[in-house]
């Protein structure tokens, strides 16, 4: 973050110091303390002739952490990674996330919802949904 002060002091070039401030904070995605952020894990969604898949980057959770539901051709991810160190820290960088994270992938084609498999492993959560039967298409 790379903010100056002015060296006079009025209000207007206060208001501007802490406006310049302020954006820079949220543009990091800092949070203010007691706020909660829900955050979205790298997904990516592709099929085959048969089915979708919808693998979802989450490393460090449970199988018991993840809560999937589909409505029509909506599938939604829920879950949360907690962060197990509990000691204060001063950060000087932080990219991952740690909390509830939510993903909501919108499918291509209508799947049978009876036939839906997921599973975790070394990170991923890999949710396999098959095509219905009229949606087979030949991939080429």
């Amino acid at each position: 973050m790379t903010a100056k002060r002015s060296q006079r002091s009025d209000s207007a070039a206060d208001a501007a110091f802490i406006e310049s401030v302020i954006s820079n904070v949220s543009s990091a995605g800092w949070l203010a303390a007691g706020q909660k952020q829900v955050w979205r894990p790298p997904t990516d969604v592709y099929e085959s002739e048969t089915e979708i898949v919808v693998q979802v980057e989450v490393a460090g959770a449970e199988d018991t952490d993840f809560y999937l539901s589909l409505d029509d051709r909506r599938l939604t991810i829920r879950g949360v990674r907690d962060d197990a160190v509990t000691e204060r820290r001063a950060y000087h960088q932080m990219e991952i996330h740690f909390g509830e994270f939510f993903c909501d992938v919108e499918l291509p084609r209508p799947v049978d919802k009876d036939q839906i498999q997921a599973e975790y492993h070394d990170g991923f959560l890999r949710v396999t949904l098959i095509k219905t039967r009229q949606e087979f298409t030949i991939l080429r």
